[in-house]
């Protein structure tokens, strides 16, 4: 019993000898108060601040030609501090706003060297905003190229197009919010809005950019201090240039023909009496068929969604019946198509750009095909067939009572 004590004895101390060492701790580190974490990053076409302004008149200028605006949203670290130690709340915002003006990001970056005492970085960094005007006349690989690049910024950093100042994006009325938070924040509300994309990531990009991909990116618009996700964008493969923007109902459309919403809701009224029936998305699923008839190629896309009956304005607490449930299914079918309809004419017929992704199926269906024709294929999309099926079904009325 004692030698068997002592075996065991040897082998903890032996164990300890070899793990010990490998427990080191940082060996060197900055501190958070030593830093400018910036979180928020919007980019805009050349528009001088009033500082910016004023600097330069005093003779603040260097060779540049001034292309866009970058601004910074840096986390006000005297704020955080006092709010995490217990103290009272100040005035202060958690977070403030530092713009500058030139043609290089890279050197935009360093110039806020010379007006900062703490060295700006971006491990932290949550959202690029773009102004859809700034991504109108420059493509995505000429904006993003730095950021790709940058080991500092992580690539799960969320990409937002803005309809307006970007800059305005990144305010907000309220005192206790970071607007870049509310922003990367908002995405996790998917399961509750179909107007809410999936996100597109730094990562997610560069992928669709060098393959040329033509895609979607959540649109913002913002006023008084407040934003809200309106919409989307429409990128164009092979220019990597915005195309034009979707409306919230044609943004709407394209998720039920992709099938790549989480959850909301279909308004549709009953007959011509104008009192609403409202559908509660519980699941939905789009399949796409390409098919192929000699040198004609078409597809059919089938929309199929469970829900729950959440709301009507017409029976007054009677049971509900299997003929209005009948009636509410198609009112949602109805308002669905109305949906796909206008998505479809926006995309296809006045853009001519595949961000549905049918060409991917395609070239996953028909391999052989699609290497003949993938050179070409937003020339010929505008021009090519497809229906779409829907099918609504209520499975769960809530606490009403059905007979």
């Amino acid at each position: 019993m004692h030698i068997s004590h002592i075996v065991k004895r040897s082998l903890l101390i032996a164990v300890c000898a070899v793990v010990l060492p490998l427990q080191t701790g940082c060996w060197s580190k900055d501190e958070i108060e030593d830093q400018s974490i910036y979180v928020g990053m919007g980019l805009d076409p050349a528009s001088e601040t009033e500082l910016e302004k004023k600097l330069r008149s005093m003779g603040s200028d260097y060779l540049k030609r001034k292309l866009l605006t970058y601004t910074l949203q840096i986390i006000n670290v005297q704020s955080e501090s006092q709010h995490s130690g217990g103290q009272a709340p100040t005035s202060q915002k958690p977070y403030y706003n530092i713009s500058e003006t030139g043609d290089s990001m890279f050197q935009l970056i360093r110039e806020f060297a010379t007006r900062m005492e703490r060295p700006v970085i971006g491990h932290h960094l949550k959202v690029i905003v773009i102004n859809e005007k700034l991504l109108r006349k420059y493509s995505m690989n000429e904006l993003l190229d730095f950021f790709l690049r940058d080991n500092d910024i992580r690539p799960s950093c969320l990409v937002l197009i803005s309809k307006g100042s970007a800059r305005s994006s990144l305010v907000a009325k309220d005192k206790a919010i970071i607007p870049s938070f509310r922003l990367a924040g908002l995405v996790d509300n998917r399961y509750r809005s179909l107007n809410i994309l999936e996100p597109m990531t730094l990562s997610k990009l560069e992928g669709k950019m060098y393959g040329e991909q033509s895609y979607l990116l959540q649109n913002i618009i913002a006023a008084e201090g407040e934003v809200k996700f309106s919409g989307g964008a429409v990128i164009k493969g092979k220019t990597q240039k915005i195309q034009g923007l979707l409306t919230e109902e044609e943004t709407t459309g394209c998720v039920w023909l992709t099938g790549k919403g989480e959850g909301g809701l279909v308004k549709s009224y009953y007959e011509d009496s104008h009192q609403p029936i409202v559908y509660e998305v519980k699941s939905m699923k789009s399949d796409i068929d390409a098919k192929v008839a000699g040198d004609q190629i078409s597809f059919h896309i089938s929309i199929k969604s469970q829900g729950r009956l959440i709301e009507e304005w017409l029976n007054n607490n009677e049971p509900i019946d299997p003929a209005f449930k009948k009636q509410a299914e198609e009112g949602a079918q109805k308002e669905v198509r109305r949906l796909t309809d206008k998505a479809l004419k926006k995309v296809q017929q006045k853009y001519g750009t595949d961000v549905l992704g049918l060409g991917k199926q395609f070239s996953i269906q028909h391999p052989r095909m699609w290497e003949k024709i993938k050179g070409r294929w937003e020339e010929l999309f505008p021009e090519i067939p497809i229906t779409v099926s829907i099918e609504m079904e209520i499975t769960e009325y809530g606490g009403k009572i059905t007979r």
